[in-house]
């Protein structure tokens, strides 16, 4: 019977983790500083996405640092709804269920993971924006740094020295999304349930850069600059 209401718990905060985290996500902050700020919805201009760099080489300015903010925030407060509810299953605090503290640690990673899918769900596809939103990368970073500081390294290392030596942005987007999940087999489980939510997160992202990654190859993608467009 312990065990019933402890997967009973267990679905249930799954369900309000996802509704919290995806929600969490809808705010994007290219969208909102674009549209209700300066007026001028992102998502007319450039690529057409409402992402970091679009808005940078669109507008540029400081307001590019809220729309930094905003997308860095959601997920941290993501994930740390996730970690509440994955507390939940703290050994410490669970006298009725005898978990060990490598399943209470486990069922914390289930719950960090699962936050930051729907957020990354929602920053991508906002409903309050009709199914259109930003790319995932600073948000998707950031969940990485929520999850592990070694797998963090591992996705923003090989982002900056691609981005920084080739200045393709994308190119170390698709780096960081293809190394999201070799980093949680090699740094933080590799429990099954936890490696097809990596593979789907990183597989997000890389469907999101389908049109950078066919122009990388014709070799007709845009390079990166400090200066905005005209």
């Amino acid at each position: 019977m312990g065990v019933i209401m402890l997967y009973l718990m267990m679905y249930s905060d799954f369900i309000w983790v996802a509704i919290a985290a995806y929600f969490c996500g809808c705010f994007n902050g290219a969208v909102i500083v674009s549209k209700y700020i300066l007026r001028d919805d992102i998502r007319t201009h450039g690529s057409g996405n409402a992402g970091l760099t679009n808005f940078y080489r669109t507008f540029g300015g400081f307001l590019t640092l809220v729309v930094i903010l905003c997308d860095v925030l959601k997920a941290v407060i993501a994930i740390r709804i996730g970690m509440w509810f994955g507390a939940n299953f703290d050994p410490r605090i669970m006298p009725d269920f005898p978990l060990a503290v490598e399943q209470a640690v486990h069922y914390l990673n289930l719950f960090k993971y699962w936050a930051g899918l729907w957020c990354l769900l929602g920053h991508m596809f906002p409903c309050m924006f009709h199914f259109k939103g930003g790319k995932g990368i600073l948000s998707g970073g950031t969940i990485a740094i929520m999850l592990d500081w070694r797998l963090a390294l591992l996705v923003w290392g090989g982002f900056l020295i691609l981005a920084v030596l080739t200045r393709y942005v994308s190119l170390g987007s698709v780096f960081a999304a293809a190394a999201f999940p070799v980093g949680t087999w090699l740094f933080v489980s590799r429990d099954p349930i936890i490696m097809a939510m990596a593979l789907f997160l990183g597989g997000l992202v890389l469907y999101m850069h389908r049109g950078n990654i066919k122009r990388l190859l014709n070799g007709t993608e845009s390079k990166f600059s400090l200066h905005k467009k005209g």
